[in-house]
């Protein structure tokens, strides 16, 4: 389980620290003074669960709240906050839980025992790379509005979480082709949307003009087989065989063998 906690008061954000630390001593536990920093962590990393103090200085809980399921529907928001009227925008955004300060770890152990959306334990997300590329989320094939969506996604798993500007992806999906732009923008949109909409937006990562994945937040056969974790799997000399490019990396698989 993933865990951030966000306050901009440094005595209150470690009391909370510890009381979740306590609570839920295996989870993985991150802890941000500053909004946008916890926004950027779950962009490139993705949580399963936020606590959010309700008043600070630059902006309010509710208003990260937001901004956090936006990014990430499936994230399980808990207020902790030592004031009650928030209660009414915490019923309107579906929070999962809201603790009243001072927190404690009996506190928190209830509130994680009782989530809205419970954690499954694992990766959501699954790469396939051997034969057919195929994403899937908790089992189920992920659809793409376009077939170039997944194509593009699939060269930022080969690409094994480096960073790519738009110039390359277009230059490997249309083999150089000029005048491809606008149709690139809308795949780098479609691919956003549905990883948004599927709960796990934290896969991709994003930079002015590049685009990358994060291996963290998924499983990949490909990955499993480069690091020897090799149990389970079968590589049989294809990889991604629907994309030509592939060809490259497959040459590598097979001369490692």
């Amino acid at each position: 389980m993933r865990i951030i906690a966000v306050d901009d008061e440094e005595l209150a954000l470690n009391r909370l620290m510890t009381a979740i630390q306590q609570a839920a001593p295996e989870a993985e536990l991150h802890g941000f003074f500053y909004p946008e920093d916890a926004l950027a962590f779950l962009q490139s990393n993705g949580c399963d669960v936020a606590f959010l103090d309700v008043e600070m200085a630059d902006t309010d809980g509710v208003t990260l709240a937001r901004q956090l399921k936006e990014r990430n529907p499936d994230v399980n928001i808990i207020f902790a906050t030592g004031f009650s009227h928030y209660l009414g925008a915490a019923f309107e955004l579906h929070a999962s839980g809201y603790l009243t300060k001072p927190i404690t770890a009996d506190k928190v152990r209830r509130e994680l025992a009782e989530l809205r959306r419970p954690v499954v334990p694992g990766k959501r997300v699954r790469m396939q790379t051997f034969g057919n590329f195929e994403v899937y989320v908790d089992g189920e094939p992920l659809e793409f509005k376009y077939s170039r969506t997944k194509e593009l996604l699939a060269y930022l798993v080969d690409r094994q979480g480096a960073l790519c500007t738009m110039g390359e992806i277009q230059a490997v999906l249309f083999e150089d082709e000029m005048g491809h732009e606008s149709y690139i923008k809308s795949l780098r949109r479609d691919l956003q949307v549905t990883l948004d909409e599927a709960g796990c937006g934290g896969v991709l990562v994003k930079q002015w003009g590049k685009l990358a994945v994060q291996p963290k937040a998924f499983d990949c056969d490909y990955y499993d087989w480069r690091d020897g974790r090799r149990e389970g799997l079968s590589y049989q000399g294809e990889y991604m065989t629907q994309y030509s490019w592939g060809e490259y990396t497959n040459a590598l698989l097979a001369g490692a063998e």
